[in-house]
């Protein structure tokens, strides 16, 4: 029987943002992966990148307005900005019509029906040069515009709503080996979960953060106590835990916190018994980022 992992009594620290869920659709899962990829890309961390964004999960032709392989995506912006909701429709703006539209049988979907919308549709539209119009298709207000492959479609609104970042699982592995795998297999628990994504490469971070830094131009930095080559360099400063060869990070966005929640528990299901895991914890900083609290022990989850 493999041994169990030791769960910290501890929770993760996300914050509010704003959220865009978009639906896309192409002709063949091989052409859907490279507009979803494209789309997300660039996009694991608010510290420096426009948004985070990525993949919720795929749905079948029964799903999709346009009866063809589709994909979910999110994409976040953090509450905090002042300009948050032009940053949301910026990112949109660019993604959608330089890494969608490009992208060959594509179309775009909106799956927010919210008070609070960006007309994103007629913005990229003018790509068409005039010659874009508008249109219904599938039962959906559409635009159309007129491409060298033939037609693009997307929707002439997007919605947007609250939602959360941040939520976090730390996988101390007394290997490097036992630490990735351990976040690989939580990776496929967590996307189990619908309404979350993972923003990172493969969903998982190899370098966690801590707010500030010495260089003042800098708002995150390593976190240097936990980092296995500065152990001896900071004598009883280093807080990584005998044994503890590696750690691995994964960073869970989402819909709301119960969705998270969900999602957390799930990913320490998937992980928990590991070969080589020492022990599952998590990142945050005691309420000063934000006051949305995901517990790794579920027994000290709110209802």
């Amino acid at each position: 029987m493999s041994q169990r992992a030791e769960i910290d009594d501890t929770y993760a620290e996300a914050f509010r943002s704003i959220y865009a869920e978009v639906l896309i659709t192409a002709r063949d899962r091989s052409w859907l992966d490279h507009a979803v990829n494209a789309a997300t890309g660039n996009a694991s961390s608010s510290i420096l990148c426009d948004c985070e964004a990525g993949l919720d999960r795929y749905v079948g032709p029964d799903s999709t307005p346009d009866a063809r392989p589709g994909a979910i995506l999110q994409f976040h912006v953090p509450r905090f900005h002042k300009d948050r909701d032009k940053r949301l429709e910026r990112s949109l703006l660019v993604r959608l019509s330089q890494n969608v539209l490009t992208c060959p049988t594509t179309a775009c979907f909106n799956l927010l029906d919210e008070p609070t919308y960006f007309k994103l549709g007629r913005k990229i539209a003018f790509f068409g040069d005039g010659y874009q119009f508008r249109d219904v298709r599938f039962g959906r207000k559409v635009w159309v515009i007129p491409i060298l492959s033939g037609e693009f479609v997307l929707e002439r609104r997007f919605g947007y709503r609250d939602g959360l970042m941040g939520g976090n699982l730390w996988f101390l592995g007394a290997t490097a080996d036992a630490a990735l795998e351990a976040a690989e297999n939580a990776v496929r628990g967590a996307s189990e979960v619908p309404g979350v994504i993972l923003p990172f490469p493969g969903g998982v971070a190899s370098s966690g953060s801590k707010a500030g830094s010495r260089y003042k131009f800098s708002i995150a930095s390593t976190y240097e106590v936990f980092c296995p080559t500065l152990r001896a360099q900071l004598g009883d400063k280093s807080k990584l835990p005998a044994g503890v060869a590696a750690i691995q990070e994964i960073i869970i966005n989402g819909r709301d916190l119960p969705t998270i929640a969900q999602a957390t528990q799930a990913a320490i299901g998937a992980a928990l018994e590991t070969p080589g895991l020492v022990r599952i914890s998590a990142g945050n900083y005691g309420g000063r980022l934000g006051k949305s609290f995901i517990y790794l022990r579920p027994e000290r989850q709110p209802v």
